[in-house]
């Protein structure tokens, strides 16, 4: 497939994700984003600044290149770009194995962001997901690369695909765009699970041998062998 097509396709995964973060109550009014990597090519697309979900579709996503400029002449390419477009594109740039990020603004998740505190891997799912707790990330400056460099430095390295960034709400990464809403998804559902469990006393952590296993399984062996395994 040629990179235009490539674009294309990536142009209409993105469109759609988006509307997974309404679905699940991640986001309010126009806040939040995700990106997706262009696959053998440095660039990325990503939702356009300020434009309405509703209004959202695959000819006003943006794409742009790995240092954060719009792609002249690109179907989009007459939009502004999402104001975290520079911290996704530091992402890209320092963590190749990156091909999907999200930013979302879901009100549990930014509750533990607010108080700059981790969630504790207190449940077998979070530990399924994210091989242990949740990190925060540092208070950034939103329209430039220190958020981004923040999520580098807090997720390179760590297991978990999501962190929360200080004072401001959560981030996550996949393989592609699909797999980071799948973990924005997975976020909010630990951190308003662990919240409710605070309420009622303490939680109680699970052994980090227990959490290496759950990791391992969740991640190795759940779910369905695909074809290339299967023949293997």
């Amino acid at each position: 497939m040629d990179v235009e097509a490539l674009i294309t396709e990536v142009r209409q995964v993105v469109s759609r994700l988006h509307g997974e973060l309404v679905r699940y109550g991640l986001v309010a009014w126009t806040g939040g984003n995700v990106s997706g990597r262009v696959p053998g090519a440095d660039l990325f697309v990503i939702k356009p600044s300020g434009v309405s979900y509703d209004d959202l579709a695959p000819g006003n996503m943006v794409v742009c290149g790995l240092d954060g400029k719009v792609v002249a002449g690109s179907p989009g390419s007459d939009r502004s770009p999402s104001s975290d477009t520079a911290a996704h594109a530091y992402v890209y740039r320092h963590m190749p194995e990156v091909g999907g990020i999200v930013h979302t603004h879901s009100p549990y998740a930014v509750a533990w962001a607010s108080r700059g505190e981790e969630i504790p891997c207190v449940i077998t799912a979070m530990a399924d997901e994210f091989g242990g707790p949740i990190p925060v990330g540092p208070l950034a400056v939103i329209g430039d690369e220190s958020i981004g460099r923040g999520i580098v430095q807090t997720l390179r390295g760590h297991r978990s695909r999501a962190v929360l960034m200080q004072n401001h709400g959560p981030f996550t990464i996949g393989v592609n765009a699909t797999d980071a809403v799948k973990a924005a998804v997975m976020l909010e559902d630990v951190a308003r699970t662990v919240h409710i469990a605070r309420q009622g006393g303490k939680v109680l952590p699970i052994p980090r041998d227990l959490i290496d296993r759950l990791y391992e399984r969740y991640q190795n062996v759940y779910g369905q062998i695909d074809e290339a395994q299967r023949m293997s």
